[in-house]
C-alpha cells in the first residue's frame, strides 16, 4: 500500500482541506476510498462513465451488477429516478440520511454503465459525516460501493484493503477502524410492497415502523 496516497481524516469532524482534495480528485475522474458508517467505499463521479468503469475494474465486479450511488441531497433522487413512489418518500422521511439504500427505476438518461443494464439504480443519502461532506463537496452523485473485491467481505480497516484497490486509487481517506457489519439495507421500491434485497444496518422492524406497519 502506498503511504503517499493516504490522508488521515477525523470521522466526526472531517477537515475541509482533506474533503476538498478528495472532491477535486473525483471531479478529475479519479477514484477515492472513503469511510461510511460501516465499511469503506469507492467514490467516483457517478456521471463519468470512465470513472464508473474504473470502479468496476478495481473491484473486479461483473458488469451486470450495478453499483449504488450516494447523493448530496434528496433533490438528486428526481434527477436519477424515473418514478419516486409514495412508499419511497415515507422511507426517506423516516430514515434518511442513513444506512438505507433505495432501488428505483432509473431515468432513461442515466448511463447503463451505472445501472449495469438493469434499468434500476440504488440511491442513498449518507449519514456518516465524512461521506456526507464528500458528496456535498463533490456537488454530484458519487459511487458508494464497498471497497472490496467482488465476492469478498467488506473492509472496515484501511490495513485490510486489497492491494488491487489500495495501490491504484488516487486517494484514501483513513478514518480509522469502522464498526463493520453488513453495510446498508437495500430495499427495492420499484415493486409494491417494497422488497428487501439485502439485509443490513436498518432492521425489518425499523422499515415496518417507517411504513406504519
Amino acid at each position: 500500500m502506498r503511504s503517499e496516497n493516504i490522508r488521515r481524516i477525523d470521522p466526526g469532524w472531517p477537515e475541509a482541506a482533506v474533503i476538498q482534495a478528495a472532491a477535486a480528485a473525483i471531479a478529475a475522474g479519479k477514484v477515492v476510498v472513503f469511510p461510511t458508517r460501516c465499511l469503506y467505499g469507492l467514490g467516483a463521479d457517478a456521471f463519468d462513465a470512465q470513472a464508473v468503469k474504473q470502479v468496476f475494474a478495481l473491484k473486479q465486479r461483473p458488469d451486470n451488477k450495478p453499483v449504488l450511488v450516494l447523493i448530496p441531497s434528496r433533490r438528486e433522487v428526481f434527477r436519477l429516478a424515473a418514478q419516486v413512489p409514495e412508499v419511497a418518500e415515507r422511507l426517506m422521511d423516516a430514515i434518511w440520511p442513513g444506512d438505507l439504500t433505495l432501488v428505483f427505476s432509473a431515468r432513461p438518461e442515466v448511463s447503463e454503465t451505472l445501472t449495469a443494464g438493469t434499468g434500476n439504480i440504488g440511491i442513498r443519502l449518507p449519514g456518516h459525516p465524512v461521506a456526507a461532506a464528500l458528496v456535498e463537496a463533490a456537488g454530484r452523485p458519487i459511487t458508494g460501493t464497498s471497497a472490496n473485491l467482488a465476492g469478498a467481505p467488506g473492509v472496515s480497516r484501511i490495513a485490510d484493503l486489497p492491494r488491487e484497490i489500495a495501490d491504484p486509487v488516487d486517494l484514501i481517506l483513513d478514518a480509522g477502524p469502522l464498526k463493520g457489519g453488513a453495510g446498508s439495507t437495500v430495499v427495492d421500491v420499484t415493486v409494491d410492497p417494497p422488497r428487501i434485497l439485502r439485509h443490513g444496518a436498518v432492521s425489518e422492524a425499523e422499515l415496518a415502523q417507517a411504513l406504519g406497519k
